[in-house]
């Protein structure tokens, strides 16, 4: 693995597949190897299913964000909760400098750190920027965003 600041954002989905749900609203879950059930997942036990919604890599000035408003200024690589509004947020902050480029540095400041990548405004922070208004929207969009668990995780 080459290093670098990796950054994921997870969806996680609780499924309804006891069976006390009615069955109607009843989760059903397959997961195959090579064609075949998975030897050692039993469907019936399956409680949530995770998705990668996200996924940046060198992107300080978004990881620096959810450090400062979702991990309250701890840099740990551990997984965050990430709750609607925070998205919304983050959302609109990509959305002012997207539209007002001079509004970077106050909204989505670079941070500096061990293989984090550049410190500039140049062409790939408002690409990077321009990315996450993306994830975001379709989180957004989606129209299920403000009832699912949002997690965040960065690795380096």
């Amino acid at each position: 693995k080459v290093m670098g600041l990796d950054m994921y954002l997870y969806k996680k989905t609780f499924l309804y597949t006891g069976e006390w749900v009615r069955e109607d609203k009843r989760c059903e879950v397959t997961v195959t190897e090579g064609g075949e059930p998975h030897p050692f997942i039993n469907p019936k036990k399956i409680e949530y299913i995770v998705e990668e919604v996200g996924y940046w890599r060198k992107a300080n000035q978004i990881h620096q964000w959810f450090v400062e408003k979702v991990q309250k200024g701890e840099d740990n690589c551990k997984e965050y909760s990430v709750d609607y509004e925070q998205l919304r947020d983050l959302l609109n902050a990509c959305e002012d400098v997207l539209d007002d480029h001079s509004k970077a540095e106050q909204l989505l400041p670079r941070s500096s750190g061990f293989f984090f990548g550049s410190t500039d405004y140049d062409d790939y922070y408002f690409d990077q920027v321009q990315n996450t208004y993306d994830i975001l929207m379709s989180i957004v969009s989606a129209g299920d965003a403000d009832t699912q668990e949002y997690i965040y995780q960065s690795s380096w």
